[in-house]
């Protein structure tokens, strides 16, 4: 018996592709960076000198949330244990695609129009 489709092409797996689901659909992630638990709104992953980065909010550090809102840097590599989580977020007016800290080398962002 032949089979008239193909097999359907699995999903990648893994915190990178999770990373991306979350910015597609405004969810936050939460990890492990730098010994703290944080809670991000991630809202762009890029690249620079070769390596993953993340624009995103802190939502939480250490359960606690941040004196004020800014769009921080984190390295990809540092988020360990990197979980999408159901809490969803709406992007902050303070992210701008064209920022210079993240533009050239923009892997995906949350959508212009969602802001």
């Amino acid at each position: 018996m032949y089979r008239s489709e193909p097999d359907p092409i699995p999903a990648p797996t893994g915190p990178l592709p999770a990373l991306f689901e979350a910015i597609v659909r405004n969810h936050c992630v939460e990890a492990t960076y730098n010994g703290g638990r944080v809670v991000l709104a991630p809202h762009v992953a890029f690249t620079r000198h070769s390596e993953v980065y993340v624009g995103a909010t802190t939502i939480e550090r250490d359960g606690q949330p941040p004196r004020e809102e800014k769009i921080g840097v984190f390295k990809f590599t540092g988020l360990v244990d990197l979980t999408v989580t159901e809490r969803s977020f709406k992007p902050s007016t303070l992210f701008d695609p064209r920022d210079e800290r993240f533009a050239a080398g923009t892997l995906i962002a949350v959508e212009r129009t969602a802001i």
